[in-house]
């Protein structure tokens, strides 16, 4: 795949984005669930914090959560250009799943010593970024009611009628747009 020159803002189109990016893992979007696109105010109050919102899903989980969270690297994916990894987001305190996540990064956009920390798979994205002062703005793309599929139900804890809630996002590097962003949240109850 080649890199986009932008991404969409309408989610009937980003949705497509979507599909392709989980295709890197999954071989269909409805493995991980059925996803209809939603408005802010539709979301319950504590996703709304959590999803709605132009900042790093790392950062925002943190404060949620009052401690720092681990990645968990359950796959991931390289071609010439980008990497891309489907991992989850802990709890260091407790080890409780919080986020799912899938991600796309254009390599060349971002400092090598930035690339080599996220790519070793031992610290969030976010942390990585906000550790390297990489210039970046985190946009808000589609946020998304969720009927969790038989691949989501195995990794977040969840039952077959519950509903949960995510986001498509992408970070802009210097302006560019750099990594795409699939992240489903686990509420902190």
């Amino acid at each position: 795949m080649n890199r986009p020159s932008h991404l969409t803002t309408d989610a009937e189109l980003y949705s497509g984005s979507v599909a392709r990016l989980v295709s890197l893992f999954y071989d269909e979007l409805v493995e991980l669930g059925r996803f209809e696109p939603v408005s802010a105010s539709e979301l319950p109050d504590e996703y709304r914090r959590l999803l709605a919102h132009n900042d790093h899903m790392t950062v925002t989980l943190e404060a949620a959560n009052d401690c720092l969270v681990d990645v968990h690297v359950l796959a991931e994916w390289r071609d010439e250009a980008s990497y891309a990894r489907n991992s989850l987001l802990t709890r260091q305190r407790d080890g409780g799943v919080i986020q799912f996540g899938i991600m796309r990064i254009w390599l060349a956009d971002l400092p090598a010593e930035a690339c080599d920390e996220i790519t070793v798979q031992r610290v969030p994205l976010g942390r990585v970024l906000v550790h390297h002062n990489v210039l970046r703005q985190v946009e808000l793309i589609t946020l998304w009611r969720i009927s969790p599929g038989p691949a989501l139900r195995r990794h977040v804890p969840l039952s077959a009628q519950q509903t949960i809630y995510g986001r498509s996002a992408q970070i802009l590097v210097d302006e560019r747009p750099t990594v795409q962003l699939l992240e489903i949240v686990v509420p902190t109850r």
